[in-house]
């Protein structure tokens, strides 16, 4: 079917602007994007065998 999401759209809610602003921001100075650090996260935080933290970008001056 067109226009079909292969994964379902998963909504965040109490997130102010500025902070998804920066959050997209950091992620792609640090080469990567939203969501695969959010996956990455997740996957961590629940323990899931062999995930790791993502890596922060550098702290801006």
């Amino acid at each position: 079917m067109a226009n079909q999401h292969k994964h379902p759209v998963r909504g965040l809610r109490g997130i102010d602007d500025e902070l998804w602003r920066d959050f997209d921001t950091a992620t792609m100075t640090a080469g990567s994007d939203r969501s695969a650090v959010l996956r990455r996260f997740m996957e961590y935080y629940v323990r899931r065998a062999g995930a790791t933290l993502p890596e922060r970008p550098p702290a801006a001056h």
